[in-house]
C-alpha cells in the first residue's frame, strides 16, 4: 500500500499534522509513505517508519513547486492521498482514496480541524518519530540521560512581533532554576534552541545566563539541531518555555511540559497541544500598539506563575515560592 502525505511548508503547521500521520502509520501496517512538505519541515519526518521518500518543496515563482511535485508523483498509482494543503496535485494524480483538508473552523484548535480530515474525534496528538539513533545524537549534545535537570527556552520566532523580550527570558530562567527546578543534588541547566539565523536575538539570553550561572550550566543549541534532533533534546527537558513557534509545537509533540507565549497570534487555534501543554496570553493591546508592545505587556510574573503552575500539575509537588 502506498500513501502520499502532503503537509505544510511551515514547521509548526507540519508538526500539528503529525498526529494524522502517526495514526496512518499505526493503522496501516503494510503502508509505505511518501511525504511532501517544505524544506524546513522535511527533517521532522526523517525517521517515519516505512518511509519511502521525503519530497522537500522549496517555493518557486508562479507556484512552480506544485508543478515539480506533480511531476514527481503523477507517474505512480497511490492507494491513499492525504492532502493537507488542498492542492490541485491530489486531484490530478491516480488515487484509490483521497482525504483533503479544505480549511478548518477558526473557532476551534487547528489540531481538531485536522483530525476531521480522517474523521477522528478526538484528534490524535501530534507526535515525533524518534528512535534510539536520534536519541543518541541528543546524548552527544546533552550528555547522559541521568544528567542534571534541563530547562529549555525558545526565545525566537519567525517574526519579532511574536517574541517576548530577551531580558525576560533570562530573568525567567534564573527564577525557575532557583525555585521550581532547584530540587535535587545537581543544579539545573538551561538549554536555548533556535535556528542559526536567529542567533542575534538569542545572544542576549545566552550572555545573561552565562554571566549569572556560568558557562557550564548553559547549553547553546542555536543552529545545532534540525527539528527532529531538537525534539530529542526537548524530550530530555523538564520544561519548555517559548514563543508561539514551530519549536514550541515540537516541544509539545515530544511530550515535554510546554508553556507557549502568545500575543498577536490566535492562541485558540495554535496553542501547544497536549495534556502537558499550556498557553499564556498577553493582555489585550491598546489601540495602535505594535505586536512587539503587546508581547512586552506579558509580565515576568505572569509567565513565571504559569510555568510554576504547569510544573505543579505535571509533578504533583507543592507550588514553590518564586
Amino acid at each position: 500500500m502506498r500513501v502520499l502525505f502532503i503537509t505544510s511548508t511551515r514547521l509548526g503547521d507540519a508538526v500539528l499534522t503529525t498526529g494524522l500521520l502517526g495514526h496512518l502509520v499505526d493503522q496501516l501496517p503494510d503502508a509505505r509513505f511518501t511525504i511532501a512538505c517544505g524544506p524546513i519541515a522535511a527533517p521532522l519526518f526523517r525517521a517515519v517508519p516505512r518511509l519511502d521518500e521525503i519530497i522537500a518543496m522549496p517555493k518557486r515563482r508562479l507556484a512552480g513547486h506544485w508543478l515539480d511535485l506533480w511531476r514527481q508523483v503523477a507517474g505512480r498509482r497511490w492507494d491513499l492521498v492525504v492532502d493537507l494543503r488542498d492542492s490541485a496535485v491530489s486531484r490530478l494524480i491516480l488515487a484509490r482514496r483521497r482525504a483533503t483538508f479544505r480549511g478548518g473552523d477558526d473557532r476551534q484548535p487547528k489540531v481538531v480541524s485536522l483530525g476531521l480530515v480522517l474523521g477522528l474525534e478526538p484528534p490524535p496528538n501530534p507526535r515525533l518519530f524518534l528512535n534510539e539513533a536520534i536519541r543518541d545524537e541528543a546524548r552527544v549534545l546533552l550528555g547522559p540521560d541521568t544528567g542534571p535537570p534541563i530547562l529549555a527556552l525558545g526565545p525566537a520566532a519567525n517574526w519579532t512581533g511574536k517574541e517576548w523580550p530577551a531580558d525576560r527570558f533570562a530573568a525567567l530562567a534564573l527564577r525557575l532554576v532557583a525555585g521550581p527546578l532547584a530540587a535535587g543534588p545537581c543544579p539545573a541547566r538551561v538549554m536555548v534552541l533556535a535556528a542559526e539565523a536567529e542567533r542575534p536575538r538569542c545572544a542576549p539570553v545566552l550572555d545573561a545566563l552565562r554571566a549569572a550561572l556560568g558557562a557550564g550550566r548553559v547549553i547553546d543549541l542555536v543552529g545545532r539541531t534540525d527539528p527532529l534532533l531538537a525534539g530529542a533534546c526537548l524530550e530530555r527537558a523538564r520544561l519548555f518555555v517559548g514563543n508561539d513557534s514551530g519549536l514550541m509545537h515540537v516541544a509539545a509533540a515530544a511530550g515535554t511540559p510546554t508553556l507557549g507565549l502568545f500575543g498577536p497570534t490566535p492562541s485558540h487555534l495554535y496553542a501547544p497541544w497536549g495534556s502537558q501543554a499550556r498557553a499564556v496570553v498577553a493582555p489585550a493591546a491598546e489601540p495602535g500598539a505594535s505586536p512587539e508592545a503587546r508581547m512586552a505587556a506579558l509580565s515576568l510574573g505572569q509567565v513565571a506563575d504559569a510555568a510554576a503552575e504547569l510544573l505543579v500539575q505535571v509533578t504533583g509537588r507543592p507550588m514553590p515560592i518564586l
